[in-house]
């Protein structure tokens, strides 16, 4: 990011002209504002400010005109001129407009400052909350950024160029261009030309040839631009100003709109256009994107519904080619600022601009997985290279080969936006540490040498490990996906367990315990070791026998039965927490219902003995009046069997 800082010294004149001279300019300058005129209303609020007119309408016109205009180092510099003049009656949206044209100049600390005081007067906006919960939000920026090698597209002009698609190995973008035609017409708003649709071959590492107009029958006297197109290649997507059969659309206003159109491929030529069901002259669509099944339309606007000054939605595309109800994407995604160019890859990411989620200024690329469920992960900033201080925008990338397109108006272009290619070099992801230890069931022993395995949710082999002398192991694993984790080792019964990751970066701690396949015993050993049972359980204060106690007892049983010799000492033991004598009676009572339960189950009674310890044999400090936790007790509420003849 520029590390720039511009100092501006103002020079108070004396008034050499007529003050009702400059109202009568700002009335008319005014006018053209009012209509989108913007660029010569800023030549007339400028003149006028030169000369030493103060007020806070004029800084906010000029303030707004720049900034409007993505020329945010103009607009930081009336902006100042602004919250110079000590006004405490501001609307919020300016405190939040300052601190991202003072990014744009690398201000960042009194950007900083102005969005704590857009907090303060906003508290319930999204912005100002996705602020406070990321005030190193320049650090994580700082952390994805590099990743990039950027380079001009090579099909600039002194124009305006943005919005790429890829069709048929060609690059289709709109552009501004002057083509020298006589009736050319210009949009008030920008001084540009309006934008028509062009397309560049493709050749080697999607670097694009020359680019010559696309679709005849597509560009229109106004604006075309921002194109997808479905996979078979027979149906486009496009944004344009409500224009159709040579008919202008306006709102109430008398302002005409943008909406997304359709068209087919029909004989090699692009007919049969016609608005969405969704369009509406009363709000814009724009910017489409589909989803790689085509089945979903991805889209921008500021519909009833809107969070902000735009969001992006979601609309199904049913069978029969018409359209379900849009949906808002929510805000995890959108926000009270402009949320706009959505892209959706093979990967279920969705990228898109807004000036909306902590940013360097202006509109920035953000990132979001797109979950199985139709939620969305952490939103991440991609970094520096693809972003800047000034507007980033319509960001597309080949999941395959890295390589894609971006538009900005950063410094150094050739024209009012230009597109930029790129070389993705490392891989954004939000990463996490998948880490435990593998343990031996019954002892709780640190097992080395286990192998370790991840699997996806689908069962497709992520990554192979060993546990090392403390039983370690880890995973580098994907916030917010789904893993199967399987750990083996010989004489043990193999386990996998399922985890999902949280959207968050950080660890996840995951141990495994391994039950031995084979269980060797000798006389005096506890049987229910072999099979990790520690305690029989019984309701409160209760010998009956439960359902979780009975499906322990069942593989006792089955031991028995393999071993017709074997005889079994059966002990129940209590914690501290009753008198002694109860303790003793009801561990007693506990024991002789485990050998009932194994006589009415078949097993001779006289391979059978039992007795209730009580609380005699502690295997730890939780005596009377020892202070201990719930977890200590239950060591020494357990149940033995302890093995008296093979």
């Amino acid at each position: 990011m520029k590390n720039k800082i511009l100092l501006y010294i103002t020079i108070i004149s004396i008034f050499s002209f007529n003050t009702y001279s400059q109202k009568a300019k700002l009335a008319t300058a005014d006018k053209k504002y009012d209509n989108y005129a913007y660029v010569d209303a800023i030549k007339t609020y400028e003149r006028v400010a030169e000369k030493g007119y103060k007020s806070t309408d004029l800084f906010k016109k000029l303030g707004n005109a720049y900034y409007f205009n993505a020329e945010l180092d103009k607009a930081a510099k009336w902006y100042g001129e602004l919250f110079a003049m000590n006004t405490n009656d501001l609307e919020p949206e300016y405190y939040y407009r300052y601190a991202q044209s003072l990014r744009s100049i690398g201000q960042n600390d009194k950007a900083n400052e102005m969005l704590e005081l857009f907090n303060q007067k906003l508290g319930n906006d999204n912005r100002g909350k996705l602020f406070k919960q990321n005030t190193n939000y320049l650090e994580a920026i700082k952390a994805n950024s590099g990743r990039y090698q950027v380079e001009d597209a090579g099909i600039n002009s002194k124009y305006s160029d943005y919005g790429t698609t890829v069709y048929l190995n060609k690059i289709v973008f709109a552009s501004a261009r002057d083509t020298g035609s006589l009736g050319q017409r210009k949009h008030a708003w920008t001084d540009q030309h309006f934008t028509n649709l062009y397309s560049a071959d493709l050749g080697d590492n999607m670097t694009p040839g020359i680019p010559k107009k696309f679709g005849a029958t597509i560009n229109s006297k106004f604006h075309e631009s921002t194109p997808v197109f479905t996979n078979d290649g027979k149906t486009m997507y496009f944004t344009r100003n409500n224009y159709l059969d040579g008919k202008k659309g306006k709102d109430g206003n008398k302002i005409t709109l943008i909406k997304i159109y359709k068209a087919s491929l029909e004989n090699d030529k692009w007919t049969n256009v016609t608005e969405l069901s969704f369009d509406s002259n009363n709000y814009s669509t724009a910017h489409p994107a589909l989803s790689p099944d085509g089945k979903t339309l991805y889209f921008a606007s500021d519909m009833p519904g809107t969070l902000g000054q735009s969001d992006l939605f979601k609309v199904k595309i049913n069978d029969d080619g018409t359209f379900g109800t849009p949906e808002n994407l929510g805000n995890k995604i959108n926000t009270e600022g402009r949320e706009t160019f959505p892209f959706v890859n093979d990967e279920n990411e969705i990228y898109f601009a807004s000036d909306g989620h902590p940013g360097l200024g202006g509109l920035d690329v953000f990132v979001s997985k797109i979950n199985t469920d139709g939620s969305f992960s952490e939103v991440q900033n991609v970094g520096e290279n693809v972003n800047s201080p000034k507007d980033d925008f319509a960001y597309l990338i080949d999941t395959k080969s890295r390589r894609g397109f971006f538009s900005s108006n950063r410094d150094g272009g050739q024209g009012y936006d230009d597109i930029y290619k790129f070389l993705e070099t490392k891989r954004l992801t939000c990463e996490q540490l998948l880490y435990g230890e593998i343990t031996d069931l019954t002892t709780a022993e640190l097992l080395s040498d286990a192998k370790v395995t991840l699997y996806d949710s689908q069962f497709n082999l992520v990554s192979t490990t060993t546990s090392d002398a403390k039983g370690n192991y880890s995973f580098t694993v994907e916030c917010g996906k789904t893993y199967n984790v399987r750990a083996e080792k010989p004489e043990y019964t193999t386990k996998e367990q399922k985890i999902t990751i949280a959207n968050d970066k950080g660890k996840t701690y995951l141990p495994i315990a391994l039950e031995k396949g084979k269980c060797k015993v000798t006389i005096g050993d506890d049987l229910g070791k072999c099979f990790g049972i520690k305690m029989i359980y019984f309701d409160l204060d209760k010998s009956n026998i439960r359902t979780e106690a009975a499906l322990d007892l069942e593989k006792i049983l089955d031991v028995l039965n393999q071993n017709p010799t074997m005889k079994l000492d059966i002990r129940s033991h209590t914690d501290s927490r009753q008198t002694f004598k109860y303790n003793e009676a009801l561990s007693d009572r506990r024991a002789k219902s485990t050998i009932n339960w194994l006589i009415k189950n078949g097993v001779d009674s006289s391979r059978l003995t039992g007795k209730g310890f009580g609380e005699t044999q502690l295997v730890n400090k939780c005596a009377d009046g020892v202070k201990c936790t719930e977890e200590e007790h239950q060591m020494n509420r357990r149940s033995e069997f302890i093995i008296t003849a093979l």
